[in-house]
């Protein structure tokens, strides 16, 4: 059990780990020291690089060394070979909650997560007009808003926070070429931010953005993409910590 204060539940939160076949051995002593800072691991999707069962081992051998339940929702890496459920099988039987549209608690927190999609910012938001094919693009966008937002109304506990693997405001992809903004994520992710209050979210995908950002109603945005964490902080592990304070247990 580790030994944090009682009065707070601490997430230790990364995404875009990309592994590969050959990542064997190679993120051990960093899920390691994630376990032991926090109470909880989040994983912000591009789990593994292809999407492939193969490399579903390879992370679920190396997550083998965390002690504390793992959170986590796929990216667009773990869709490339078109068999994302395989790569949630391979997890989820090795204790990995892997959430799609779905909410869980840990601890008294709830967690509500999903992939999300693209489609831009604010006024620079694709609309649905047009040829199929946009119309089908936007609709996408609008399927993982939905599923977010039917995570965020399962929730009944005060403390909540939201997974994504795409960003749902401008603010923390800063930093990458401003052509692919509208391919980072997505406005209409934000919308049910706003409807359900949560305390923090995290999301990963874009590895040359900004740490930090805030919704329109002020709550704090992280990116925790592995790659901009390793840049920013290259003499600690590459990992987020965030405290939620733990809720006294009714008189």
């Amino acid at each position: 059990m580790n030994q944090h204060p009682s009065h707070s539940v601490r997430f230790a939160a990364v995404g875009d780990v990309h592994v590969t076949k050959d990542s064997t051995g190679s993120l051990r002593s960093f899920f390691a020291q994630a376990s032991e800072a926090a109470d909880a691991l989040l994983l912000c999707g591009d789990l593994t690089d292809y999407g492939t069962a193969e490399e579903a081992q390879v992370l679920a051998d190396e997550l083998s060394v965390v002690k504390v339940p793992i959170v986590a929702v796929l990216g667009n890496h773990d869709h490339e070979s078109g068999t994302p459920e395989v790569v949630i099988e391979v997890l989820t039987k090795a204790g990995v909650r892997v959430l799609d549209g779905e909410a869980c608690e840990i601890e008294g927190v709830g967690i509500a997560g999903t992939k999300g999609f693209a489609g831009g910012f604010g006024r620079g938001s694709l609309g649905a007009w047009g040829e199929p094919a946009i119309k089908a693009f936007v609709q996408e966008a609008l399927n993982e808003a939905m599923k977010l937002e039917a995570a965020l109304a399962k929730l009944r506990t005060p403390r909540r926070i939201a997974l994504l693997h795409y960003s749902p405001i401008a603010g923390t992809i800063e930093g990458e070429p401003v052509e692919i903004f509208p391919f980072l994520g997505s406005s209409r992710l934000e919308d049910p931010l706003l409807r359900y209050p949560v305390d923090a979210v995290f999301h990963g995908h874009a590895h040359r953005g900004t740490l930090e950002g805030k919704t329109v109603n002020g709550v704090p945005v992280f990116n925790v993409a592995k790659p901009l964490l390793q840049r920013a902080w290259p003499d600690q592990p590459a990992f987020r910590l965030f405290e939620v304070p733990r809720e006294a247990p009714a008189a």
